[in-house]
């Protein structure tokens, strides 16, 4: 477990610049799949981020925790693995290549909804009127994105992928949820879990795709993506954790979605329908309110 020493100005250095990192995450998965399609992208990437938590898991002294996971927990980790590192990232990679950013961006961050949601279910804490109120404005943050603010219509060929997209957001919410009913230490499980991604992605891209290496174009978002957004900002995260109690840095999570939709229409000229504004606000208020 991580031992909370009280130092949040340390804290929030290390929580923006991880947000700064995972703002970046849309731009990476789009330019990065110019050629490439989600399954090897997310195996390229999920190899490079393994790589780098394991040399930051063997820096900060934490190696020694592999010896100590029974058989049992390493195929746990290796589970949760495949949820949360694996099939969230391959279903959202496929949204981000398929439609526009913004609409994927909003409903990715629906996964603090569903953790309420899961948390009821899977945990069985109690419903407040702050669940409650979290869920309904998710919810019709979500709904305005996916018809774009007309209800009476719907694009289906768009709906199909960002239906994707909000499983991946479910998958996501289901993963950090199951990740609270057992404790291992964090660097560890966290190497594992990539370790697991990048088994998963590259048996799963020689069935069902083929495998193929980055053109040129697609070397610096694979290298961003694989290194500092999923790599790096893991140990980040940690280390603000280590400052600071996760309820003083929860809310500044939601900075990410805000600064990731100014950077996709700065990197793709996007066009930022009110309705994205509205279903943007409406998922950050909910995700703050539950995490007040």
């Amino acid at each position: 477990m991580i031992t909370t020493i009280e130092n949040k100005p340390r804290a929030l250095i290390f929580v923006l610049v991880c947000i700064v990192f995972w703002s970046f995450a849309g731009v990476a998965s789009k330019l990065g799949q110019q050629h490439l399609d989600n399954y090897q992208f997310l195996f390229w990437s999920s190899l490079l981020s393994f790589v780098v938590l394991l040399i930051s898991t063997i820096i900060v002294g934490k190696f020694k925790y592999f010896k100590s996971y029974t058989l049992k927990q390493f195929f746990i980790a290796i589970g949760l693995g495949f949820l949360g590192t694996f099939l969230y990232y391959l279903l959202l990679y496929f949204g981000y290549a398929h439609a526009k950013g913004l609409e994927v961006l909003v409903i990715q961050y629906t996964w603090p909804i569903f953790i309420v949601i899961f948390s009821v279910l899977f945990l069985r804490e109690k419903i407040t009127w702050k669940t409650i109120l979290a869920i309904i404005l998710g919810f019709f943050g979500v709904l305005i994105v996916l018809t774009k603010g007309n209800f009476a219509s719907i694009n289906l060929t768009s709906f199909s992928t960002d239906f994707v997209v909000l499983f991946s957001a479910i998958i996501f919410g289901i993963f950090l949820v199951l990740s609270k009913k057992v404790e291992f230490e964090p660097f560890s499980v966290t190497t594992l879990f990539f370790l697991s991604a990048t088994i998963f992605s590259f048996f799963s891209m020689l069935i069902f795709s083929s495998f193929a290496t980055p053109v040129k174009s697609e070397l610096i978002p694979i290298l961003g993506n694989g290194i500092f957004i999923n790599g790096l900002s893991y140990v980040l995260w940690l280390k603000s954790l280590s400052y600071a109690k996760a309820s003083f840095i929860a809310p500044f999570v939601f900075l990410a979605p805000v600064l990731a939709a100014i950077l996709i229409v700065l990197f793709f000229h996007e066009i930022f329908l009110p309705v994205y504004i509205v279903g943007l606000f409406l998922v950050i208020c909910a995700g703050i309110i539950q995490n007040s």
